[in-house]
């Protein structure tokens, strides 16, 4: 009897894997942000009980972890490309990848920040850093300066990715993007022209700005700076 409740007890937490119950945690996430995320709504998703979820999961702090980290791998899981890209060019993929996945997940960009800062050691941070450390080690980079030049990209990214991300969230649904940058563009050219002269030049290029199209000119800056100050051998 004994040895029958053991394969019972073993058949369900298998076919429960923690892969479905990232997957369920990420959706959500997605719902209804981390305060939604809470074991019992779990195991009303998953039709199951809070053990077979704590056999693959032991705390909310580890599920937070473990749905950031499958989250950012799914966004820098980039194809090669045929013929391989340029080291520019793999590093703008991975900042879209990561820009993109911060802009569908509204919860990320705050987990990652908690991820950089609590824990770096776990796999969420060397995740990001490498894949961007591998291609400014192929821009010829020198070593002593490799770090230097993966942290200001990674900062970058994330930083704009997820501001871009907040505007997102604090406009909300019903907010036109064009109408509401066209208000602030239009309170800035109002200002005092004394006080804020280089703001006011400035409205009109907010008013029309892409937020890619920015985010990548951003990008394309950092990299024109990291060849300009490391020029290949």
């Amino acid at each position: 009897m004994a040895q029958r409740t053991q394969r019972t007890r073993k058949s369900r937490t298998d076919a429960l894997s923690r892969e479905r119950i990232v997957e369920a945690a990420v959706e959500l996430l997605d719902a209804d942000g981390e305060g939604g995320l809470t074991f019992r709504a779990l195991t009303e998703r998953l039709a199951t009980g809070p053990g077979a979820i704590y056999w693959h999961v032991r705390n909310k702090d580890e599920m937070l972890g473990a749905a950031t980290d499958a989250v950012v791998a799914a966004a820098l899981d980039i194809e090669p490309a045929e013929p391989p890209a340029s080291p520019q060019d793999e590093i703008r993929a991975v900042a879209l990848g990561l820009f993109d996945a911060i802009d569908w997940h509204p919860w990320l960009a705050t987990q990652l920040a908690t991820q950089l800062s609590r824990s770096p050691w776990s796999s969420v941070t060397p995740r990001i850093i490498e894949s961007i450390g591998q291609q400014v080690r192929a821009l010829g980079v020198p070593k002593g300066s490799w770090f230097t030049a993966s942290s200001a990209l990674m900062h970058y990214i994330l930083g704009a990715a997820g501001q871009n991300s907040a505007n997102g969230r604090v406009l909300g649904a019903g907010v036109d993007r064009s109408e509401f940058l066209d208000s602030v563009s239009t309170a800035w050219e109002k200002l005092d022209p004394d006080d804020y002269p280089f703001t006011r030049a400035v409205a009109d290029q907010l008013r029309e700005h892409d937020d890619r199209e920015q985010f990548l000119a951003g990008i394309a800056l950092i990299l024109t700076g990291i060849t300009t100050a490391y020029p290949p051998a």
